[in-house]
């Protein structure tokens, strides 16, 4: 299963929730079980995030296109620079990370 299938199951079957201060907040309180960064994240988000994934062992894996690409992924009409991933429901998406890598 490819990693756009694995989020878009993720949003339909799982908790998720959408956004940087989210992904933030999710981070230090260790209650998100990955979070998805797009590729055009700004680069200050993106380094508040990985520092607090680091410290609460929380993967974080930089999806391959916009924020616009990620919203579309996750079948939302607005761009998405982050998303946090709380339950993957019946997504293996977890399992996808791994082999990424």
């Amino acid at each position: 299963m490819s990693l756009d299938k694995a989020i878009a199951m993720a949003v339909k079957t799982g908790k998720v929730a959408f956004g940087a201060k989210t992904a933030i907040r999710s981070a230090k309180l260790r209650k998100a079980k990955l979070i998805v960064l797009a590729q055009n994240c700004p680069e200050d988000i993106k380094r508040d995030i990985e520092y607090y994934c680091r410290l609460s062992k929380i993967p974080v894996i930089i999806y391959e296109g916009s924020s616009i690409d990620l919203g579309l992924t996750c079948g939302k009409p607005f761009m998405v620079s982050a998303l946090t991933i709380r339950d993957p429901g019946r997504s293996n998406i977890l399992k996808v990370v791994k082999e990424h890598g």
